[in-house]
């Protein structure tokens, strides 16, 4: 470790690089500054100096970017690492953690990761280059950040201009725009060319004489929104600049959301929709641009066609060059921190796999009392106040005062209500959260009263529902809530977010207190500062709207404890379905990485939830041409209709007959006997499709539908013409009343549902990796990942499937004591089943399965509806 002198002696040299031509010039300047201070002070601190500048030096030293997380076209590398004597980069990086209080840790995720963006753009010193690329982020987790390096480090390494496309709405635009400008420029404020406004309702506007990219000397900034007429503007400012002076230019342009309008959403092949033809038009005539898309919702990009009818290719915004997910960052909150992810054992469950106990329900009658029936009621629809709304708001003026009593009196703290897509709902909904509080002020101030006894049992109740290590805030007493209380409502405000409303929220000013009402503007992008409680009815039919609806996702920094989220059943389905395919992606992505495919060579595959649409139908013509691939994945049954006796005997009995017409042929693997382990080697292809073709998935699988899956199963590859199929039983589990076919009383296993819905049984997850080892155990080790084990499995058998039968415990009691769990409650045993497909998921090209079935009267209304609501937001209607 360096000594305090030679630590200041390296910031000198720093902070004086810049000015000067090298290393050894920046050092004699250090020399002549410590010589005026006191004559000889160099010549005493000479070895000082001397270490100083060797670890100056190594901070000179190239750097092999290692691409982790990337899909890349492969071209020869050119950036390695930001170098000390940069002007914008180290400006970021000392502001971070020097001002806005940033830890070392969090800074260095966001230099490595920048790195690999920077690295992956095309290099600055060719004279003519078109590149494109795509960045898959989360949601609320910090992709600004992300982009503010790439930018700093981008201009550092060479490119003078940035474009950054920011969102549809004023609102998204100003809040990128005032980020960017005090992260970024009002580091260097006398090196730049600002060209859009810090003003809320204004944007870029081309000069009246002549183009504007003529500062080569200074590095130029423009955040524009994504409308028509600004990147019109744009264009014109182009084209009329002189073709000297843009050839010289190196341009990076950056679309935040770039999922969103971004997109060929139009329903002719090249028939572009506006926007799209806008930002394609304006790629094209630049001479040296990077395109970087930036989105924690990829489903519309990596589904675009990058070729023509005649197989062309199509100058789109497809990120041909290279796709890159960044690292989940600590201590964020996401869908599978909330909704939980697959467990890797299914009988052992472990806590972090349930996800954290922040969700509360909402039942259908308060639904109903909050939204119209249709769209034909939404101009006169009256909103109640319901019991849940009641508790969600009690609980927010609770977590305000916990904060409060915790030193957070000067942040925001926000309480988001979302419960329809129409502007018209929004007044009426908050003027009746606004009296309801004003009716009864006086009582949640009472402890005693009715009203404070119950934010006194909500605040209860609440406490001790999360894991301790989620937070290291200490806890909150009732006493300090009620203390607190009385500036929580004097500060209490209830704006409304919306494209029509004049009561906008502001977090730019002194902290504020906010119970917002708004609709699909509060959807997309847009930052609640301090949200804490999320009452949301809104659905959608969409992956990428839904995902982007969780404003609740990001960083919840000393107050982890305390958000919580109200919302129907069916909505919490649909995230936790949601979290699946999220993860499934980003898997995919590593997947390609490894197999070395270019994104040329792929489209990452989607699975489809029942009912939602992956992404916006007109977005998805080339997802519609694919076929449906399953090679290389593991599916498998976790829902049931457990209180449906015939349906679960029916499934009872075409299990039975699989495994007793497999005995029929002889198939047992004979060399078992005796260990317990029953299992089926070579079973035709016909005995599985007739398996298939009888066993009823409850409907919510899509990807294991019938319709889906058995042309699959019939597709003709010869891989699938000889099966291994095994059932998988408890050691010590109790024997089934019912034979299993020939196989007879089988040892049940247990699986425990999700408490959330009574309706159907939704065990999470039905297998265990272990199990794909089930028909190899000698060959494959059991200390691996999902990926890595059917990797061993496939190298040991070679291409065989696997099916696997689970009878399970009608009863199934959960393991431990839980939160989240309840017995199954079945009315009959009930048999799953699971299949390892052999191959691997990057053969084969582009594969997507779509949505199963056309969308019901309703939901092409709730698609009518959103469509709507985001055009209102835009301003467009």
């Amino acid at each position: 470790m360096p000594g305090p002198q030679v630590e200041t002696l390296v910031s000198n040299i720093l902070k004086t690089l810049p000015r000067v031509a090298d290393l050894d010039a920046a050092v004699k300047e250090v020399q002549s500054g410590l010589d005026m201070l006191m004559a000889g002070l160099s010549q005493s601190l000479a070895a000082e100096l001397a270490e100083a500048r060797e670890i100056v030096a190594r901070q000179f030293e190239d750097i092999e970017i290692l691409h982790r997380h990337s899909v890349i076209q492969r071209r020869p590398q050119w950036y390695f690492g930001p170098r000390p004597n940069g002007l914008h980069w180290p400006a970021v990086k000392e502001y971070l953690i020097n001002s806005k209080g940033w830890n070392k840790d969090d800074v260095d995720t966001i230099d490595d990761a920048s790195n690999e963006v920077v690295s992956l753009l095309e290099n600055p010193t060719k004279p003519q280059f078109s590149c494109r690329g795509l960045v898959v982020g989360y949601v609320q987790s910090g992709k600004t950040a992300n982009m503010t390096a790439v930018i700093a480090k981008a201009l550092d390494a060479g490119y003078d201009t940035v474009i950054v496309l920011a969102g549809l709405t004023n609102k998204l635009r100003y809040q990128t725009q005032l980020r960017l400008f005090e992260d970024l420029v009002q580091r260097n404020p006398l090196h730049w060319q600002v060209l859009t406004p810090n003003e809320m309702d204004r944007d870029f506007r081309a000069p009246p004489q002549g183009g504007f990219l003529s500062h080569l000397d200074k590095a130029q900034l423009a955040v524009i929104k994504k409308n028509v007429s600004p990147l019109g503007q744009l264009r014109h400012a182009v084209q009329r600049t002189l073709p000297a002076v843009l050839s010289r230019l190196r341009i990076l342009v950056i679309d935040d959301e770039c999922d969103q309008a971004s997109v060929n959403s139009a329903r002719g092949e090249l028939d572009m929709t506006a926007i799209n033809h806008r930002i394609r038009e304006l790629l094209s005539i630049l001479p040296a641009v990077s395109y970087v898309g930036y989105t924690a919702t990829p489903f519309a990009n990596v589904l675009i066609n990058p070729y023509r009818g005649d197989g062309q290719e199509l100058d789109d915004l497809y990120p041909r060059d290279f796709i890159t997910a960044l690292e989940k960052p600590a201590r964020y909150f996401g869908t599978e921190e909330l909704f939980g992810r697959t467990p890797t054992d299914a009988e052992n469950v472990l806590p972090e796999e349930e996800g954290l106990d922040m969700i509360r329900d909402v039942s259908p009658e308060d639904e109903r009392l909050m939204q119209p029936r249709n769209r034909r009621e939404r101009d006169t629809f009256q909103p109640n106040m319901t019991d849940s709304l009641k508790r969600a708001i009690l609980y927010f003026l609770a977590c305000c005062a916990a904060r409060r009593t915790r030193g957070d009196a000067r942040k925001h703290m926000t309480m988001l209500v979302h419960t329809s897509a129409f502007v018209s709902a929004h007044e009426r909904l908050a003027a009746l959260i606004e009296g309801w509080v004003d009716i009864h002020r006086h009582e949640i101030l009472d402890p005693s009263s009715e009203m404070g006894r119950a934010l006194a049992d909500i605040w209860e109740e609440e406490q001790g529902r999360l894991p301790s290590e989620v937070t290291d805030a200490p806890p909150i007493s009732l006493e300090a809530i009620f203390t607190h209380l009385p500036e929580v409502l004097e500060a209490l405000e209830f704006p409304v977010e919306n494209g029509a409303s004049d009561d906008r929220i502001d977090y730019y000013g002194p902290p504020r207190t906010y119970v917002v009402v708004g609709g699909s503007i509060l959807a997309r992008g847009l930052t609640l500062e301090g949200l804490m409680v999320s009452y949301f009815l809104r659905t959608a039919n969409q992956y990428d709207t839904l995902l982007q609806m969780g404003r609740w996702f990001g960083y919840r920094p000393r107050y982890e404890d305390l958000p919580r989220i109200w919302m129907p059943e069916d909505l919490k389905f649909r995230f936790r379905a949601l979290a699946a395919v999220e993860q499934e992606i980003r898997n995919d992505i590593e997947q390609y990485r490894v197999q070395k495919l270019t994104p040329m060579d792929i489209a990452v595959r989607v699975r489809a939830i029942p009912g939602m649409a992956i992404t916006a139908a007109t977005k998805m013509r080339a997802a519609r041409q694919c076929a449906v691939s399953f090679w290389g994945t593991h599916r498998q049954t976790f829902r049931f209709e457990h209180r449906d006796q015939r349906r679960l005997r029916r499934n009872w009995d075409a299990a039975a007959e699989l495994v007793s017409r497999a005995d029929a042929l002889a198939l047992r693997d004979q060399s078992l006997n005796g260990t317990g382990v029953k299992l089926w080697r070579g079973v035709p292809r016909s005995s599985i499709q007739r398996f298939l073709e009888t066993f009823a998935a409850h409907p919510t699988h899509a990807d294991l539908d019938q319709a889906i899956l058995l042309p699959f199963v019939a597709n003709g590859d010869s891989r699938l013409d000889r099966w291994n199929v095994g059932i998988v039983e408890a050691e010590r589990g109790k024997g089934s009343d019912r034979p299993l076919g020939s196989a007879g009383s089988v040892k049940l296993v247990t699986r425990a549902r999700l408490k959330e819905n009574t309706e159907v049984a939704d065990i999470k997850a039905l297998m265990s990796k272990g199990d794909i080892r089930f028909d190899c155990r000698n060959e494959v080790p059991a200390d691996g990942g999902w990926e890595e084990m059917k990797a061993e499995r496939l190298q040991a058998l070679g291409q065989v499937p696997l099916l696997l039968l689970y009878p399970i415990d009608r009863d199934s009691p959960p393991q431990r004591e839980s939160l989240v769990r309840a017995p199954l409650g079945a009315v009959d045993d009930i048999v799953g089943y699971g299949i390892v497909f052999p191959g691997s998921v990057t053969e084969g090209g582009s594969f997507v399965s779509v949505e199963l079935q056309p969308l019901s009267a309703d939901e092409i209304e709730e698609i009518a509806a959103e469509e709507e609501a985001q055009a209102e937001a835009a301003g467009v209607i």
